[in-house]
């Protein structure tokens, strides 16, 4: 195909909202070819792969985000259906739950307490500003609830909305390897671990290794948004 024609059907692609569409599919399709031909080894994770697939297209062909997004918007409009669908195996799992349920709880809320405590105290002993410790604050929440989280505590939405990215793809890398390295062999307990920690990001991880630590995970990712949304704002608040 002669190159005049190459640029004008690129100029048409790129101005087509299926283009983003488009993108992120084939941009995923190969990271799951390559998580799969590495036996699904965690360096390989299929959302770090396809962000980093995402960046270089975008950013080689000039394609404003803005632009990339009115396509991929279709894929972002079914979060909400694939959320509410870990409700599935969550009822699959819920004689366990409600034999877990109070520990759980117990729990998270330690852990959300220790670890707001303690990102917040090393960006401050890192002389951070302020805006950049409530954002922090809030990087293990789910990226929707954190962002709005992070404007009413004084963060910054869009650094709020990386941090969360950012957090889930290590959590999906590496947590379930440090847990099993500490001696941690139950599933629910993973489950809870990754959930709290790594939300939607790890939680995928942990339905690819275990349906009972996926469903652990899918129970803490959302209680974990709610019990940040009412305890960070008084944790901050003591710490800054």
């Amino acid at each position: 195909m002669p190159q005049t024609d190459l640029q004008t059907l690129w100029v048409y692609l790129s101005t087509s909202p299926l283009t983003g569409l488009t993108i992120t599919l084939v941009a995923y399709l190969i990271a799951y070819v390559i998580h799969n031909k590495t036996n699904t080894h965690p360096l390989t994770n299929t959302v770090l792969i396809s962000v980093i697939l995402l960046i270089s297209i975008l950013q080689l062909s000039g394609t404003e985000y803005k632009t990339y997004f009115e396509g991929a918007q279709f894929i972002h409009f079914l979060l909400g259906p694939a959320t509410v669908a870990l409700a599935v195996p969550l009822y699959q799992q819920f004689d366990k739950v409600k034999q877990l349920l109070i520990p759980i709880f117990v729990a998270m809320i330690i852990g959300i307490g220790a670890g707001t405590t303690a990102v917040v105290l090393t960006a401050k002993a890192l002389h951070a500003d302020l805006a950049i410790q409530l954002s922090l604050a809030v990087r293990s929440v789910t990226a929707p609830v954190a962002m709005g989280i992070s404007e009413k505590i004084g963060g910054i939405p869009s650094l709020t909305a990386v941090l969360a990215v950012v957090t889930g793809i290590l959590g999906a890398v590496i947590g379930t390897h440090f847990l099993s390295a500490i001696g941690c062999t139950n599933d629910a307990v993973k489950g809870v671990a990754i959930g709290n920690t790594s939300h939607g990001i790890g939680t995928a991880r942990a339905f690819s290794l275990s349906s009972t630590m996926g469903a652990f995970a899918g129970l803490a990712m959302a209680l974990a948004a709610i019990l940040n949304a009412l305890l960070l704002p008084w944790i901050v608040k003591l710490l800054t």
